[in-house]
């Protein structure tokens, strides 16, 4: 598991109907629209060599689970890795509907994306003073466990 901790920002809009993203960039215009938190520890870049590794299995399950504990929210977008992510951009970390895979993709078919996250959560997104949790988990189907030791 990999966790990412990031900020609100008042200029969070969560529209987007195909993509959400997480950077580690600081400002945040209103034409981003599919940014749900600034100030991010880590971009995809960052993510460890074995969260890599897995994420690249076939059938891999990704689940980003996005909290704002200080409201008492959580909620999870579930998606899939693919064996031709790279996960070497320096600054975003992006998860799609679609099957597109750049550097910055850490999952694809997404069962949800930036609008279709709770307004609930969105509004809490929004202040800059808020604590984001972003964690990031792979689950392998069981055909691609490791033996058990």
């Amino acid at each position: 598991m990999e966790v990412v901790r990031a900020r609100g920002h008042p200029n969070v809009r969560a529209e987007h109907p195909t993509t959400l993203e997480v950077t580690k960039e600081e400002e945040l215009t209103p034409r981003g629209d599919c940014i749900i938190a600034v100030g991010a520890d880590k971009g995809a870049r960052d993510l460890s060599e074995n969260f890599k590794r897995l994420v690249r299995t076939p059938g891999a399950v990704v689940l980003m689970a996005i909290e704002v504990p200080s409201a008492g929210l959580r909620e999870v977008v579930r998606g899939f890795g693919h064996p031709a992510l790279t996960l070497e951009h320096p600054t975003d970390i992006v998860v799609r509907r679609s099957d597109f895979v750049c550097g910055r993709t850490v999952a694809i078919r997404a069962d949800k994306a930036a609008r279709d996250l709770s307004r609930e959560l969105v509004r809490a997104l929004r202040d800059p003073g808020a604590e984001v949790i972003v964690r990031l988990e792979v689950r392998l189907p069981p055909h691609r466990r490791p033996p058990a030791t």
